[in-house]
């Protein structure tokens, strides 16, 4: 069943707890060691279940996240009420001590959908570099064999910034010996500590895009990026051009979806934002209805509507599937409706004035 992205969205993160034993160098969150006083309780987490559930059928997926959410000792309480409600759920742990064999085997009895980890280096040297914890690549990988063990599908996240650029092929070639499921590749937003790692030049993201559609014609696993929806454009076009009519149709699927249309994010104390990486607080679970405000806030709406985007997004042919990284046009240009900064392409001088789309029919 398609999910109408004016009514629902289709993946919420619940940050649970920013409270993490790692010092990421991008940590949109910027975790600390210790949990926030003001952090939902128990039975606000419950609730704000009960209050997702208004969305109705089909329900939307939710992302476990943080921090780490191994730091919340009722995690477990609300993941399995979020099975029994009809949630299809996720977890992002991090790679810490604290993702043992039991707790993944956990994951698995109570009904996880799908375990998220991140790789940010194809060696222990360069992740741990980034992760700034050594031992969190072994951690990591032993924690992707525990989740093989039982069946548990395997989302790799993977940062793409200067430091890691040169190095994501050969992540690429390891997550096929690892016999993951799915590869999200995550274009460095600056915000939070991001803001002291490198960013690629547009240049260098469109050839990384190419090079992604190339290997996902060979990847036994799926591969979505993340806050980078020109790779849609880049996949559109490499489809079509190859005659590739069942790639367009899977691609057809996440059309559309991007920060506010389709997503929605609550923060460990119930702020809601459009997006994990685009923090303007629209409103706080204690005090406001998810639902309503994800239909209605205006924010909300006019992150929805690619008409109203500014610049070169607003005027793009592919601005109804792409639309650009509305977080980073807000990180880096302080407006959320302005141009992705981080896309080199033009728009087609004549559908930009007329306003017609070159994508594919019925997108």
């Amino acid at each position: 069943m398609k999910v109408n992205v004016h009514e629902a969205p289709l993946l919420v993160y619940w940050e649970v707890t920013r409270a993490c034993d790692l010092a990421c160098r991008h940590c949109r969150a910027e975790a600390q060691p210790l949990r926030h006083p003001l952090e939902l309780t128990t039975e606000e987490g419950f609730r704000l279940l009960e209050q997702l559930r208004a969305f109705g059928n089909p329900l939307p997926h939710i992302v476990f996240t943080g921090g780490d959410p191994l730091k919340r000792p009722d995690l477990f309480d609300w993941l399995s009420r979020a099975v029994e409600l009809g949630f299809r759920t996720a977890i992002t742990p991090s790679g810490t001590y604290a993702l043992t064999r039991e707790v993944v085997h956990r994951f698995k009895d109570v009904g996880v959908w799908m375990m998220s980890v991140s790789i940010d280096g194809s060696t222990a040297e360069r992740h741990d570099a980034i992760r700034q914890v050594p031992g969190s690549f072994a951690q990591t990988i032993a924690a992707i064999r525990w989740a093989k063990e039982v069946g548990l599908p395997l989302q790799i996240n993977t940062l793409v910034c200067v430091e890691t650029y040169d190095d994501i092929p050969n992540i690429g070639r390891l997550l096929i010996e690892l016999d993951v499921e799915r590869w999200s590749v995550f274009f460095l937003v600056p915000t939070g500590r991001g803001k002291v790692l490198g960013d690629i030049t547009p240049e260098q993201a469109e050839q990384l895009l190419h090079w992604l559609y190339e290997f996902s014609q060979e990847a036994p696993f799926a591969i979505k990026t993340t806050e980078a929806h020109h790779y849609r454009r880049i996949a559109v076009e490499r489809a079509r051009g190859n005659g590739q009519r069942n790639a367009l149709a899977s691609l057809r699927r996440g059309f559309g979806i991007r920060d506010g249309s389709g997503i929605m994010f609550i923060s460990h104390i119930g702020e809601i934002y459009p997006a994990g990486f685009l923090p303007i607080v629209v409103g706080n679970v204690r005090a406001d209805d998810p639902v309503t405000v994800y239909r209605h806030h205006p924010l909300f709406v006019a992150l929805r509507d690619p008409d109203r985007f500014r610049g070169k997004c607003g005027v793009c042919e592919y601005r109804r599937i792409c639309g650009g990284s509305r977080a980073r046009a807000y990180a880096v240009l302080g407006d959320p409706l302005a141009s992705d900064p981080l896309c080199a392409y033009e728009p087609n001088a004549q559908a930009a004035v007329t306003g017609a789309s070159t994508a594919p029919p019925g997108a």
